[in-house]
């Protein structure tokens, strides 16, 4: 099995250098719509969050939106550890 992407211009899913606003929005949201048929989209997405993927749209996901996964990830294990025991002698 295969990613709809596989064949397809790699300038699809990775920006351009300078490329912003409505030009940048307008490539992410066609490139989102190729992951939003792909047969693998969660191993693809699942990838790109586990080595930090820095460039591109992965999993249907742009650099902004697997960064504010990633580091909300980290916020909430940061949160999830217990407080330090602290023993006050009598």
């Amino acid at each position: 099995m295969h990613g709809s992407c596989r064949g397809m211009d790699s300038g699809f899913f990775f920006h351009p250098e300078g490329e912003r606003g409505p030009a940048r929005v307008n490539r992410e949201t066609r490139a989102k719509q190729v992951c939003g048929t792909c047969p693998v989209l969660e191993q693809c997405r699942r990838h790109a969050l586990t080595v930090h993927e820095p460039y591109g749209v992965w999993g249907g996901l742009s650099e902004s939106e697997r960064d504010d996964i990633i580091r909300g990830k980290e916020r909430t294990l940061k949160m999830a550890d217990p407080a330090p025991v602290v023993h006050t002698p009598r």
